[in-house]
């Protein structure tokens, strides 16, 4: 028997979306990482999945899929000698996500327990047991077709693009149309998002692919300019200025005349400083050199980034900047960890020869594959990110540690857990518990400083309330 039904809650219907799930772990066939089973189209409400092609005349089946943008390109049917010709029944649940029941004789785990029967929503993590596992997610199918980006038609399925991005999620799709999209335009640039999130990336990303590309890219974090130099470092200066036998500098501006000067941590430099670089960031693109009293032009883009929130800079130097794109955190993009997991496994593997011989497997076509087990993925996609990409790249060395045998362990070392086991976790408020009238009076009450109000309304980190503001449309007012 499938699991009782609940009732009907009204779910958004625009875009079209889908429950389906992605493929996050298979170790006897490793090129399926980031395939996905949607629910077959059409009225029928329950289908079937398991080994091999359906029957002609059984129940719609979950035929495995390579989402591309505008297509879904067919994969092979699951070869899996472990797995039933008919293993799981799965059911479109009226209150939304699946119901699932395991008919077949391979052992079905959800969130890492076995079961029988169960009601699975986004976030879940089904498998059967060392044959395969999957991230149950709800996403648009089939994927939006792109407009800009143009290396789509030309990209290995689930490994990284020559922007060195790697995802398959519908996050990570619009990352690249966004990057596109600006770097075909001239104005500045402004990319926001959370620590570790790959900022840096998709700054470059867009100094590649525009007009620029062939010139320099000139790359400085705001918070690591000397203070009392900053003004020195930018725009450079003068020979015998301020000191007897000083070189001429021309400065990080003149550096990227024609090219991109990128300027990551925006949000550490001070509010003067700020001011400082309004006109260079006109059309003209005019400053001066410390010491002269001429002034001078660069042909410079302007790419900044950071993790602090908009009203953090001033809303003269802010509108400066009329592009602007957000880099998803992973929380946003779960079903991309397990191959964000393998890119950067392979990234320690070509340094170190040791790690290679001993953790990892060559395939027939000559790839070389991570040897993972299932339980530290499932703990990966499920665990609450803060600082993203970096966090998740320690607990992967973590795991490497700790792992005594031939293969990466969840080990009891491995600084990482899902939100439910975390007994840590237990003591947040979960953002959806908040009213949001609730959360603007405590911003308010603190006059729009974000560190205070997200300690005190008992929220994870800074992130989780940012996020909150984003979906909910909050106000933030900055202090004079």
């Amino acid at each position: 028997m499938l699991p009782p039904d609940e009732p009907e809650r009204t779910e958004p219907t625009s875009p079209p979306m889908e429950w389906a799930l992605v493929v996050i772990w298979c170790d006897a066939e490793p090129e399926r990482l980031g395939e996905v089973m949607a629910m077959p189209k059409g009225q029928s409400t329950v289908a079937e999945l398991g080994r091999g092609p359906g029957h002609p005349s059984g129940p719609p089946r979950l035929e495995p899929v390579r989402p591309r943008p505008g297509v879904d390109e067919p994969a092979l049917p699951l070869g899996l000698r472990g797995v039933s010709r008919s293993q799981l029944r799965l059911r479109r649940r009226s209150a939304g996500g699946l119901a699932v029941e395991n008919i077949g004789r391979c052992a079905l785990l959800v969130n890492g327990a076995v079961q029988r029967e169960a009601n699975v929503g986004a976030g879940d993590v089904l498998e059967l047991r060392q044959q395969i596992a999957w991230l149950c997610v709800r996403r648009p199918r089939p994927l939006p077709p792109v407009r800009d980006f143009p290396m789509a038609r030309h990209l290995r399925f689930g490994h990284a693009d020559a922007l060195h991005l790697v995802g398959e999620s519908p996050a990570a799709w619009e990352l690249r149309e966004r990057i596109a999209f600006s770097s075909a335009r001239e104005g500045h640039v402004l990319v926001l998002g959370e620590s570790g999130t790959g900022k840096e990336l998709a700054a470059r990303g867009i100094h590649v692919l525009s007009n620029r590309g062939r010139n320099r890219l000139v790359s400085r974090s705001a918070a690591t300019l000397p203070e009392g130099l900053i003004d020195a470092e930018l725009f450079g200066n003068a020979a015998n200025y301020p000191n007897p036998g000083m070189k001429e500098r021309p400065g990080l501006i003149g550096q990227a005349d024609g090219g991109t000067l990128f300027l990551d941590e925006i949000g550490e430099l001070p509010g003067p400083l700020q001011t400082h670089l309004l006109r260079v960031l006109d059309s003209d693109g005019e400053y001066q050199r410390l010491g002269e009293a001429k002034s001078r032009r660069s042909n410079l883009r302007f790419v900044a980034a950071t993790n602090r929130p908009l009203t953090d800079l001033k809303d003269d130097f802010g509108a400066r900047f009329p592009l602007r794109l957000r880099v998803p955190s992973l929380d946003e993009r779960r079903e991309d960890i397990p191959l964000l997991a393998r890119h950067l496994l392979l990234g320690i593997a070509r340094e170190d020869s040791t790690l290679r011989e001993r953790f990892f497997d060559t395939t027939t076509e000559g790839v070389s594959t991570p040897r993972l087990d299932p339980a530290l993925i499932t703990a990966l996609v499920r665990h609450d990110y803060s600082l993203n990409i970096r966090e998740l790249l320690a607990a992967l060395w973590s795991a490497l540690a700790s792992s005594t045998g031939d293969r990466i362990l969840l080990t009891p070392e491995v600084e990482i857990a899902a939100p439910e086991t975390d007994e840590r976790e237990q003591s947040y408020v979960k953002p959806d518990q908040l009213d949001p009238a609730a959360v603007q009076a405590v911003l308010d009450a603190n006059d729009g400083m974000q560190e205070k109000a997200w300690r005190e309304l008992g929220l994870k980190n800074r992130f989780v309330l940012i996020r909150y503001i984003r979906k909910h449309g909050l106000v933030v007012k900055r202090s004079e």
